[in-house]
């Protein structure tokens, strides 16, 4: 008969003086090990001093057992100790001891033993699966930038500055000027998944300062409909193939995926006037806070039946100097083409249609009090023809929490950053 091997960490220890059963767990099951002292005293002996969370391999026979939690159980012939845990864990891999946030990151290599733990990451690694085959099909080119720049194009509060031997340089905030400039090299669809880095001192549930963005950009386009309806056939996409390829890891999490047929657009001056009515009054010239969009989130549930929206139309003075604006005919405000995708009551994504037009993008600059001198290098990058383009970055992070439906972001990270985490 062909021996069986399992291995793993011994995550219970039952000895009722001659008869000990150990449950075994590796990253796919757990399977019981019983060992019985008449019949191997010698193995039962060294068996007996090993503890909990230790890393064991054992060799010997499968066999049926209506009392096992899989209908079997292994009899042992053989055990090889591969490393023997120090006592007490100081976590409790079970579940039922609340450990707190804080010190389930420090000890991380222990937390991510719980089988819920790692079942985040095992859909969080099949959602890059997904958004690369995704891209791939669509003909987009997959490009990696440079994480560390010479300026930021973002408020430049957010940057991380750091000695480049006899320069100052910065941690990318994000790829935004390199997939525009991939764009003007004639690369007409482009993606990346990639660290941004933001030095925002912000402590919230949905905030880091190391994030992985998914970037996307996509030229010759006629007017953002474009982007957004890449950026939900994306979603859907993704959705559906979590949905299917990963039945087991949603049951263990209690996660049911809802996949959208439409995703509903609402303009923000229409949407403040949903919130109004609700008791949220922002000013015409305001973003919407997190309550806002919360508040919106659940307005779109009840009157589409939707966890997603597109918010369009963001007033110019919330938005960068690099998105095409217009003005709204009613308000007489000069707004963005422009959106973010929110789901269920959270944004995870900006999208938009650049301003390629160099002479309309000086405007902006100036308008946005910028200098000229200053944003040179990009002006030029845009100055020997470029077509009209657009595209949309969105939180992995983000998206990994809000489909497993995590109190924090930071669940959704492996080892996460903060303004005071920089360990491990």
């Amino acid at each position: 008969m062909e021996k069986y091997i399992a291995r793993g960490y011994v995550s219970e220890i039952r000895n009722f003086g001659n008869l000990m059963f150990f449950i075994l767990r590796d990253q796919y099951k757990k399977e019981q090990i019983t060992f019985f002292k008449k019949d191997n005293p010698e193995l039962f002996n060294k068996a007996k001093d090993i503890t909990k969370e230790s890393v064991i391999v054992v060799t010997g026979t499968k066999k049926a057992s209506d009392q096992a939690m899989n209908g079997y159980e292994i009899i042992p012939e053989n055990l090889d100790i591969l490393s023997i845990s120090d006592a007490p864990v100081p976590l409790d891999i079970s579940g039922k001891i609340d450990s707190g946030f804080d010190a389930r990151i420090n000890y991380r290599y222990v937390d991510l033993r719980v089988p819920e733990n790692l079942a985040i990451f095992k859909v969080r690694s099949k959602i890059v699966r997904a958004v690369t085959n995704f891209f791939d099909s669509k003909g987009f080119i997959n490009i990696n930038t440079p994480k560390i720049v010479s300026c930021g194009v973002e408020s430049g509060s957010e940057l991380f500055e750091i000695k480049y031997f006899d320069k100052v340089a910065y941690l990318s905030q994000s790829p935004q000027v390199y997939k525009q400039m991939m764009i003007a090299s004639g690369f007409n669809n482009v993606y990346e998944i990639g660290e941004v880095f933001r030095a925002e001192k912000s402590h919230t549930t949905r905030h880091l300062t190391e994030f992985t963005g998914i970037d996307m950009e996509m030229g010759y386009i006629k007017d953002p409909e474009e982007v957004y309806n890449v950026l939900e056939e994306l979603m859907k996409y993704v959705l559906t193939e979590i949905k299917k390829e990963c039945k087991q890891e949603l049951e263990l999490l209690k996660v049911e995926i809802k996949i959208p047929e439409k995703i509903p657009r609402i303009k923000m001056k229409d949407a403040k006037k949903l919130l109004a009515e609700k008791g949220k009054t922002i000013p015409a010239e305001e973003d919407l806070d997190s309550e806002g969009e919360k508040m919106l989130g659940d307005i779109v549930m009840e009157k589409f039946n939707s966890e997603f929206v597109f918010l369009t139309e963001f007033p110019f003075s919330k938005r960068p100097f690099y998105h095409m604006c217009e003005i709204d005919p009613e308000t007489k405000q000069k707004i963005t083409k422009s959106a973010d995708l929110i789901w269920k009551g959270c944004e995870i994504c900006t999208g938009a249609q650049r301003e390629h037009r160099t002479s309309v993008l000086k405007e902006q600059i100036i308008e946005k009090g910028m200098s000229l001198e200053d944003m040179d290098y990009y002006i030029k990058m845009l100055s020997y023809g470029v077509p009209s383009h657009g595209g949309a970055g969105l939180g992995l992070d983000r998206i990994t929490q809000l489909m497993l439906n995590l109190t924090n972001v930071k669940e959704a990270v492996l080892l996460p950053r903060d303004p005071e985490r920089l360990t491990p």
